[in-house]
């Protein structure tokens, strides 16, 4: 349920309505737009709308959310969210490129990424402490350390930082360093790890499933939303199908679909989609067409000698390119790119 209040509504009238929603079982979570100020009202078994809520000071309407996603949904607030966080922009019209290595794999590697990746305009760097691997035999990250990297190359460049949280025991531990956490594709539906990022107040990178549905997508999202975090940020990463020339098969119209659906930033993940470092401009380029906020793409030093996801990133010189094309792309979409740079 929304309750639509008047933009200048006081905070004792605010206070009353939350009263009368919480007697009849919901959770209120107070949602402040650029148009309009909401009450989003969650949770309740039976659902009835308070009778007297209609003629209390300050609503201005009441309104049934028909979606199974109430906070994440256009319904409940039609204006873009904007994430703001250290060097990144993300919705509204902004821009905003994560780039990095898919694992931190020596503080070396890392700085140096780092450096090149801020030099060409992007806003974040993103590097994997904690790596969540198809092999248990596979590289799994350097795990505290990699987090004192990350401090050391964010100390360095000033950008902010991306990186993975896979237990909810090792959320508080992650949050210690990351201006962003990452929620990877396995662990979308990761439910006790969804509600622990929801406790926290700062963004959250969720990446669609191997082959989630949008609705399941945005669902998840919605966990750790009715945790009052509401900072999401939606990453579409490929999904899992029949197709074998590609890694996975981005779907592009999941980016058109989530904004349309959601108020919340989405940005598409190319290297992952691809997975052949030649694919990554175009998939890029079609996901900004296609509406997304953003992207987050892997950039080695050296991707020859990675140890993880070595052909599918990018060098620096090719990272370059790729944020030449995006700049008139993102212009010509009457949109901001927001380089690291300007943020600081």
């Amino acid at each position: 349920m929304i309750v639509v209040m008047d933009l200048h509504v006081g905070e004792k009238e605010l206070q009353a309505v939350e009263n009368v929603l919480q007697q009849y079982g919901y959770r209120c979570h107070l949602i402040r737009g650029e148009q309009r100020i909401v009450i989003g009202a969650v949770g309740a078994t039976k659902g009835e709308i308070p009778p007297v809520l209609e003629t209390m000071p300050g609503v201005e309407k009441v309104l049934r959310v028909m979606q199974p996603y109430k906070l994440v949904s256009r319904e409940m607030k039609p204006d873009d969210t904007v994430i703001r966080t250290g060097s990144v922009c993300l919705g509204g019209g902004y821009v905003s490129v994560l780039a990095g290595p898919c694992a931190v794999e020596s503080l070396e590697q890392l700085i140096t990424a780092a450096r090149e990746v801020k030099k060409y305009g992007a806003a974040a760097l993103r590097g994997g402490a904690f790596k969540p691997r198809t092999s248990p035999y596979a590289f799994q990250g350097l795990m505290e350390t990699g987090l004192e990297y990350l401090r050391r190359a964010r100390e360095e460049t000033g950008l902010a930082v991306v990186t993975e949280v896979m237990n909810p025991a090792d959320v508080e531990l992650v949050a210690e360093t990351a201006d962003i956490i990452q929620i990877g594709a396995r662990n979308m539906q990761n439910f006790p790890l969804l509600k622990e990022v929801g406790q926290l107040r700062r963004p959250v990178l969720l990446k669609r499933g191997l082959a989630a549905t949008v609705e399941e997508w945005l669902m998840a999202a919605e966990y750790i939303m009715s945790g009052g975090n509401y900072q999401v940020i939606l990453c579409e990463r490929g999904i899992r199908t029949f197709e074998t020339s590609t890694r996975n098969t981005l779907d592009v119209s999941a980016i058109a679909v989530a904004k349309r659906l959601s108020h919340l930033p989405v940005i598409a993940d190319p290297s992952h989609a691809g997975g052949n470092w030649r694919l990554v401009q175009p998939l890029a380029l079609a996901s900004l067409a296609a509406g997304a906020d953003g992207l987050l793409v892997e950039v080695h030093p050296d991707p020859q000698s990675a140890l993880c996801d070595g052909p599918q990133s990018l060098n620096p010189q090719h990272f370059g390119e790729l944020m030449a094309a995006v700049e008139g792309l993102v212009a010509l979409l009457g949109k901001k790119l927001v380089r690291g740079v300007e943020r600081q």
